[in-house]
C-alpha cells in the first residue's frame, strides 16, 4: 500500500467550498465549480478537508479507486 495521499471523488463534489475553506495549506481550489488538488505537495494530511466534506467527496487514504 502506498503513502497516504490526498483524493478527491469529482463526482460527488458539488463545488461548496468548505473543504477549500478549512484546509491549513491552501491546497485545495475550485475550478469549474468543483474542487481540485492544486498543491499536492503542501499537503500536512490533517484530514480537516476530509472531515468537513459534506459530500464526502475528498479523503485521506493509501490507494484511489477513481481514475
Amino acid at each position: 500500500m502506498a503513502d497516504k495521499a490526498l483524493h478527491l471523488n469529482k463526482k460527488w463534489c458539488k463545488g461548496c467550498g468548505v473543504c477549500v475553506g478549512f484546509c491549513p495549506k491552501q491546497v485545495l481550489k475550485i475550478e469549474d465549480n468543483k474542487c481540485v488538488i492544486a498543491y499536492p505537495e503542501k499537503c500536512i494530511h490533517c484530514g480537516q478537508c476530509e472531515l468537513r466534506c459534506p459530500d464526502n467527496a475528498i479523503y485521506i487514504g493509501g490507494r484511489s479507486d477513481e481514475q
